[in-house]
């Protein structure tokens, strides 16, 4: 079996709403999402946050930590690959938002607002863990 492929994402809570991406590529596709994506070569996770969160929203970020990794399978047509999310708080700093790279769609969105919509994986779990203080260390 083939090492797990590292990926990062970032929980970005600003004025009481999370700023989301609608992805464009799979894995996920058409789903809503924290901005993230793989993490390259030489990279740190935090590095890879940054860079992520600034090619799918333009947005830049400040106080990222991190706070959970998940293990998730993505089908593809040449089989299943394997997944390490690290998932990351981070609060905004500044940007004009824009969907760019592999995010088709992005905006902010408070916890009524995502419950209506189709997200991926445990994104609601961890949003209502950070707006609750859930996540503090």
């Amino acid at each position: 079996m083939s090492k797990p492929v590292r990926a990062v994402s970032a929980a970005i809570y600003h004025e009481g709403r999370f700023l989301l991406v609608r992805r464009g590529r799979a894995p996920a596709l058409g789903l809503y999402a924290f901005p993230g994506g793989r993490v390259e070569a030489g990279e740190t996770l935090e590095e890879a946050v940054r860079r992520e969160v600034m090619e799918e929203t333009s947005a830049t970020i400040d106080g990222v930590r991190h706070l959970v990794d998940l293990d998730l399978a993505s089908e593809t047509a040449t089989g299943t690959v394997e997944f390490v999310l690290s998932v990351h708080a981070a609060s905004f700093s500044g940007g004009t938002i824009q969907a760019g790279d592999d995010a088709d769609a992005v905006a902010w969105f408070s916890l009524d607002d995502m419950a209506h919509l189709p997200l991926a994986g445990s994104v609601l779990k961890i949003a209502r863990d950070i707006a609750s203080g859930r996540t503090d260390r």
